[in-house]
């Protein structure tokens, strides 16, 4: 029997809020310097006892208008993707761009920044697995119920893939779970999956945890 190829798809930035509240929740543990690989793979046997890992696909932007404050904040990230990459994730990282908000409060418009095109990227990937036959099953790492269109399409043109989710800690969505299947990520499971302190990558280099984060 032909094994089922599953493919991960992460959404970087609904993991990552998530993982800082499990890091409160732990009473400050840290969690950051997740090994996202292998949380995958140790919720691959939920899926199927046929499912095989396919590829693994991380989506996030990278927050150079926090450098000002934090010049360090790019660098650690840039780290971290280093170390995914490493296991063979493929990354994609997009932009933060600059928007006006009226403060009712102060009365003024204040500057923030909102991610952009992640979710795009994600829901396009998706579509491309299926229509290229690069996976039979796609596990989709977030709680954001933007990717709610993607996925009816997909469900609906390709009835005979599926669609399934590992929700992070305190991001499950019951929309999401309507769409497909799907298994919630405790915040223990954070705290087992992590890098060690330091990181050899293959190229023989070093990446260390940061010492703040």
């Amino acid at each position: 029997m032909a094994s089922d190829r599953t493919t991960f798809l992460i959404d970087g930035f609904n993991l990552y809020h998530s993982v800082i509240e499990a890091s409160k929740d732990l009473s400050g543990a840290s969690t950051k310097w997740l090994n996202i690989r292998s949380l995958c793979e140790s919720y691959l046997y939920l899926f199927g006892k046929d499912n095989t890992a396919e590829e693994f696909y991380y989506f996030s932007a990278l927050a150079y208008h926090k450098v000002a404050r934090d010049p360090d904040t790019v660098a650690r990230h840039l780290r971290f993707v280093d170390c995914l990459r490493d296991t063979g994730f493929k990354a994609e990282l997009a932009r933060f761009k600059e928007k006006q908000v009226w403060c009712i409060g102060c009365k003024s418009y204040q500057t923030r920044h909102e991610e952009k095109e992640t979710d795009v990227a994600l829901a396009v990937k998706l579509v491309e697995l299926f229509v290229q036959d690069n996976c039979d099953t796609a596990i989709l790492m977030t709680g954001d119920t933007d990717i709610a269109p993607a996925v009816r399409f997909v469900k609906q043109y390709f009835p005979k893939k599926r669609v399934g989710f590992l929700f992070p800690y305190k991001r499950m969505s019951q929309e999401l779970k309507n769409l497909g299947f799907g298994y919630k990520i405790s915040k223990e499971q954070y705290l087992r999956h992590q890098f060690p302190p330091t990181v050899t990558l293959s190229d023989g280099s070093t990446r260390s945890k940061p010492a703040t984060w």
